[in-house]
């Protein structure tokens, strides 16, 4: 099992980016996925999930209205769409599948000007 996140950089506020969560040794589109964030001396915080059946999507108020999780399975990959981005998005973030015990390494967000 193997979850690699990639496409974080540095950007000004009011930027977009898109994350990248290339999944192998499992089939992503079979668990709910999920996007995590954790910011310096804060705790990891849930940003977002889609459902494996019907892809259902949920996010954290904080970022409702300007993220967009969504997957492409026949890349067995889940993106993370950020736009409107804000200091206060700056964070490594991370994808995880539900019930899967593994972290990526993650990718580093970071929103200054």
């Amino acid at each position: 099992v193997q979850l690699v996140e990639s496409g974080g950089g540095l950007v000004q506020p009011g930027g977009s980016l898109r994350l990248a969560c290339a999944a192998s040794g499992f089939t992503a589109s079979r668990y709910l996925m999920r996007w995590y964030r954790q910011a310096p001396g804060k705790e990891r915080e849930l940003v977002a999930h889609i459902t494996s059946a019907e892809g259902r999507t949920h996010y954290a108020d904080s970022v409702k209205g300007r993220f967009t999780i969504s997957r492409d399975n026949a890349k067995n990959t889940v993106y993370l769409q950020m736009n409107s981005l804000k200091p206060e998005d700056t964070a490594v973030y991370y994808c995880k599948a539900w019930g899967i015990e593994y972290w990526g390494q993650g990718t580093q967000v970071t929103v200054s000007s």
